[in-house]
């Protein structure tokens, strides 16, 4: 019992760990403003694939030989490929939108975007896995539709970095749902489908334009790249560490550490406008997950209770 409580008291840490540093990327990336943000993405994938190959003998050695003979079934496999091909043009699609926000004076709407990714998550449940909802949830989303439609009005335009990394990292989950392999071997097959056409473009860059960093020179901005392989898999190494001791529902909660953490830096740290209206709607936001969050309490109290102990 002792070695359970501690072993759930260490991945609630290791969560509370990755969401934190996710919180504070926006201060990272905004290091390499200077950089295009699609040879900031390329770059991330290209030292993201060298991180994981680097980490793989040590993740392969950790897989009891059923494990490794499951996993070397699901390489063979074309479809494995093509989800992963799909899940790696997602989340590629998720960082190029977070890394030109955070340069562009848009990490308010990227935490937005972050807050209201998990009601979209139930409304593809809905949509696609044919789920239902409670009063509760559907006031959740209403609310936060309603959030989102204030800014709409008030900024003359769809919050559509918001969207995009909401829409994006939605469908990346839905996807990583039929996903076959642990969290950390998925990304290396993520990052390799991703590989070829990122050391393409940059080999293209630095051939064509001014503007490749190895023409550049600048060594400071080479190695922010290079460790920016490792800033990547280190909250996903936490994470996938924390997933497997920390209970779902309290790691469900703790995912609202990072859009807080960026909309704190958003607004003291940046300086971003920030006016009534915005915060109007981050309200209605804030309020639709307060819904949220009790509901999904509900339910999980009503299933404790008809379940039972085990």
């Amino acid at each position: 019992m002792h070695s359970d409580k501690s072993e759930v008291r260490t991945g609630l840490l290791a969560a509370v760990m990755a969401h934190v540093l996710w919180g504070v990327f926006p201060i990272f990336w905004r290091q390499l403003g200077d950089v295009d943000a699609m040879q900031v993405v390329c770059h991330r994938v290209l030292w993201s694939f060298v991180t994981l190959v680097l980490y793989f003998p040590l993740l392969w050695r950790s897989l009891d030989a059923e494990t490794r003979q499951e996993l070397k079934t699901a390489l063979r496999d074309r479809r494995t490929w093509m989800i992963y091909a799909a899940a790696g043009f997602l989340i590629a699609t998720n960082w190029l939108t977070f890394i030109w926000a955070v340069n562009h004076d848009r990490v308010l709407e990227a935490s937005l975007g972050y807050y209201i990714n998990p009601l979209l998550n139930v409304l593809i449940g809905v949509w696609i896995l044919g789920e239902r909802l409670t009063g509760s949830q559907w006031t959740a989303i209403g609310c936060a539709a309603f959030g989102v439609g204030i800014m709409t009005i008030a900024g003359g335009g769809l919050p559509w970095v918001s969207l995009v990394l909401a829409c994006s990292f939605a469908f990346y989950s839905l996807i990583k749902k039929k996903a076959p392999l642990p969290a950390l071997l998925g990304l290396l097959l993520e990052t390799s489908t991703l590989l070829l056409p990122a050391v393409v473009f940059l080999a293209v860059i630095e051939s064509t334009s001014s503007q490749g960093l190895l023409q550049v020179g600048d060594a400071r901005l080479m190695v922010l790249l290079i460790l920016g392989g490792t800033v990547t898999i280190a909250p996903l190494a936490l994470f996938a560490y924390a997933a497997r001791r920390a209970p779902l529902s309290a790691i469900g909660v703790l995912q609202y550490i990072a859009p807080t953490m960026q909309f704190l830096l958003g607004v003291f740290l940046f300086s971003e406008p920030f006016d009534r209206w915005q915060l109007l709607g981050f309200v209605f936001v804030w309020i639709a997950l307060a819904l949220y969050l009790l509901s999904t309490r509900r339910a999980t109290a009503m299933i404790a209770r008809e379940t039972g102990p085990n």
